[in-house]
């Protein structure tokens, strides 16, 4: 087992609104105030590092391990979700009406099992991994679904 950080570099945030220039007349469902933040394993209520939506960027780091397997290294931590050969990280996107009250409206699933296995060998032991992506979808909406290369680009890089 190998102690590993994975960081979440992200751009392009979409802003406090979604969808984008909504009227405040309610004549159009919106999300007003729009947050983002990891999600802890096992616990919705439990967020990293709540980022404001028209934030310039984000950055998150977790802790995990490595260990072998079967189908290459598995990444465990606090903050990874799913079964081995499964494993992710959820982005929640959501809005704050007062500091502690995140009310989620949807999510984003970074599927590590796209990280390149040569990357996520190499991650093992540098010990950092870094995705990159941006966080606004084509509407102008947080993007949300799966997130897969080329949407999110996956390096190994030294650990400071």
């Amino acid at each position: 087992m190998s102690d590993l950080r994975i960081r979440i570099d992200a751009v392009d945030l979409p802003g406090l609104t979604c969808p984008p220039g909504a009227p405040a007349d309610g004549s159009v469902q919106a999300y007003r105030n729009v947050h983002v933040a990891v999600q802890r394993r096992s616990r919705p209520a439990e967020l990293l590092d709540i980022q404001p939506g028209d934030a310039p960027s984000a950055t998150w780091t977790l802790p995990c391990t490595t260990t072998a397997a079967p189908a290459g290294a598995d990444v465990k931590g606090p903050y990874i979700q799913g079964r081995p050969g499964e494993r992710f990280i959820y982005l929640s996107w959501g809005t704050v009406e007062k500091p502690g009250d995140f009310t989620m409206f949807r999510r984003a699933k970074l599927l590590l099992a796209a990280v390149p296995s040569d990357v996520l060998d190499a991650a093992a032991h540098s010990g950092l991994l870094v995705g990159r992506l941006g966080l606004t979808d084509a509407h102008g909406c947080p993007l949300c679904a799966r997130v897969i290369p080329p949407a999110i680009t996956w390096a190994a890089e030294r650990s400071a």
